[in-house]
């Protein structure tokens, strides 16, 4: 079976999109507990990468695209559909969220609440953007 690329990439990047703006909701809401933190000494004033934002949006696009490209895959197997995508989302957000943010939880002197927002944006993002992908994928 040959994949739509062109749907693919729109789907990605559609998805990319969403995914951008719930990491964006999720990480303005955690802005006054990054500013503690840098007020304690915890975080660094400014980021050891340049333009870091800039980087994390593509970050977000690309891992978008990937999951694109895994919802066509599997649709010959799983079948097409919103619940192949959130099974999808639901498996690669997991991979990508939890565990290192379980982690950060429980090792790092920081509030729990940023890793449950890290891990709520690594999470639900990967859901959103699975689920707009395959919306927007057709053979």
């Amino acid at each position: 079976m040959k994949l739509n690329q062109a749907r693919i990439w729109l789907g990605g990047i559609a998805g990319g999109v969403v995914w951008n703006a719930w990491s964006f909701f999720i990480n303005t809401r955690l802005g006054p507990f990054y500013e503690a933190m840098q007020k304690q000494g915890l975080f660094l004033k400014e980021s050891r990468y340049p333009f870091f934002a800039g980087q994390w949006i593509l970050l977000v696009f690309v891992m978008s695209i990937l999951l694109a490209y895994l919802y066509a895959w599997s649709r010959a197997t799983a079948g097409a559909g919103p619940r192949t995508a959130v099974k999808i989302g639901m498996l690669v957000g997991f991979c990508a969220g939890v565990p290192g943010n379980f982690a950060q939880a429980a090792w790092s002197p920081i509030p729990r609440v940023l890793p449950l927002g890290w891990m709520l944006d690594l999470w639900v993002g990967s859901i959103l953007a699975t689920l707009v992908a395959g919306f927007l994928y057709k053979e």
